[in-house]
């Protein structure tokens, strides 16, 4: 299956081509063999219409001189003789069209048909006698047997080699271009047809992406214009919604602000301290699970160009900013990596997988590795790691895990939600891993990059 062609186009010139090659092969051997056999009728044919001649001009020649003139029309290849009986047995092997033919020559009846039979022969040496060859190529003898009116027989014998008819060459110039125009027909046929599903499949691939590009352009057979109207109506419905969505995120999140400003007031007028404290501590915690989600919102929103990065020189810069602010973080130096992507949006994904990694896991150990579907971001720490049946879990929004996360010192929790979500809009994957030897693994494993997206 390594032969058989991925593409669409390919697939259908392929199918094309076998086929029409089978059907031309099929029609070469049914004209070769009709060909073959007109050829060695023909020269049957002739080979009796020469001994009719002759018997016929013998017919007109007393019987005493007939055997002098027999010796006369006897030549190397066709021997010819008088006798009072029939060289050939009476098998009656093509008698009706012997006769036929024989007494058309004639233009008179015969007293007894025409005989007529073919002798095989075994003659010496090793290219006659060679295992398998091919009936046509054995010698044998053609003997035919004529009688005359006033009785006596013409006899006629001739040794003859059937070899193989020649292969038309010239007939196959008109097939060929017959086939060139067929298969050109067919090519470009595919590519009208595949071309806009190409097309289609690039743009579906930049949405995943979140790159915004303008409508696909409606071309090609109407299925495929109907396929590609349909696709740009979707997008159109997924970017309000997002749009709408992101817009009454930001929304409540701003609105709540005011409220929560003034339950901080009203609690600070409290007498009862520890009452006091409670409050403004769960205010604190309302305050910055608004925040963030406010951060997720606007982050969301943002309209970030994708532009040609070094991955390796874009994580490094991470840790060495977090490194300087002292926090336990390494970078495994990585060969330099160009990629395209919205380097912001990366960078806030890889700081909060790494800032996860510092706060539960004591530390993080951050590199890249290159593999064959695509770059692979690397984060680990020395964590408990997560229950296996809850990985999912803390992916979603404001979920935090309280068996390996601490609640009083962690965040709101849409770090991990936000990092997914950038990822998401990459094309890309966020995979949370429990370690062999302890601690947790995230991984964000990125596309392959296309052709002509990066910079060498």
């Amino acid at each position: 299956m390594r032969l058989w062609p991925r593409t669409l186009a390919a697939q259908l010139v392929a199918l094309l081509l076998a086929a029409l090659v089978l059907s031309l092969a099929a029609s070469f051997a049914l004209f070769f063999n009709d060909r073959a056999d007109a050829v060695r009728q023909a020269d049957r044919a002739g080979l009796l219409e020469r001994v009719a001649s002759v018997a016929r001009i013998l017919e007109a020649t007393p019987k005493p001189q007939r055997p002098l003139i027999a010796d006369i029309a006897t030549s190397p290849r066709l021997r010819f003789w008088i006798s009072p009986e029939s060289a050939v047995a009476d098998s009656g092997e093509g008698r009706v069209i012997l006769r036929n033919m024989f007494e058309r020559m004639f233009a008179m009846p015969l007293r007894a048909p025409p005989r007529l039979a073919f002798v095989p022969l075994d003659p010496p040496g090793d290219d006659d006698t060679t295992p398998g060859r091919p009936r046509f190529f054995d010698r044998f003898d053609v003997i035919a047997s004529v009688p005359f009116s006033d009785g006596g027989w013409l006899n006629a014998q001739t040794r003859i080699r059937a070899e193989p008819v020649p292969f038309p060459w010239p007939s196959t110039i008109p097939l060929a271009i017959m086939a060139v125009a067929v298969l050109g027909i067919v090519i470009v046929v595919a590519r009208r047809v595949t071309r806009p599903l190409t097309a289609l499949a690039g743009r579906a691939e930049a949405l995943g992406r979140g790159t915004a590009e303008e409508p696909l352009r409606e071309e090609g057979p109407e299925e495929a214009r109907r396929l590609i109207g349909a696709f740009n109506r979707m997008q159109e419905r997924l970017r309000r919604f997002v749009g709408d969505r992101t817009r009454m995120l930001a929304a409540i999140g701003h609105d709540l602000r005011t409220p929560i400003t003034s339950l901080k007031l009203r609690a600070e007028l409290l007498d009862d301290e520890e009452a006091r404290t409670r409050m403004l501590a769960t205010l604190d915690e309302m305050q910055r699970m608004t925040e963030a989600t406010l951060a997720f919102a606007r982050d969301d929103a943002a309209a970030e160009p994708t532009r040609v990065v070094d991955l390796a020189a874009l994580l490094d810069s991470i840790v060495d900013d977090l490194a300087d602010m002292g926090k336990p973080v390494t970078f495994i130096e990585s060969p330099r990596f160009p990629y395209s992507c919205r380097p912001t949006a990366l960078k806030r994904a890889v700081g909060n997988l790494i800032d996860n990694a510092i706060q539960y896991g004591e530390r993080a150990r951050v590199s890249l590795e290159a593999r064959q579907e695509g770059p692979v971001i690397v984060i680990d720490d020395d964590g408990p790691g997560i229950p296996e049946g809850r990985i999912e879990e803390v992916f979603k929004p404001f979920v935090r895990l309280e068996e390996s996360r601490n609640r009083a010192t962690g965040g709101a929790g849409l770090g991990l939600s936000i990092a997914r979500s950038i990822v998401l809009s990459h094309g890309g994957e966020l995979v949370l891993a429990n370690r062999k030897g302890g601690g947790l693994r995230a991984e964000i494993r990125l596309p392959a990059a296309e052709k002509g997206s990066l910079a060498a």
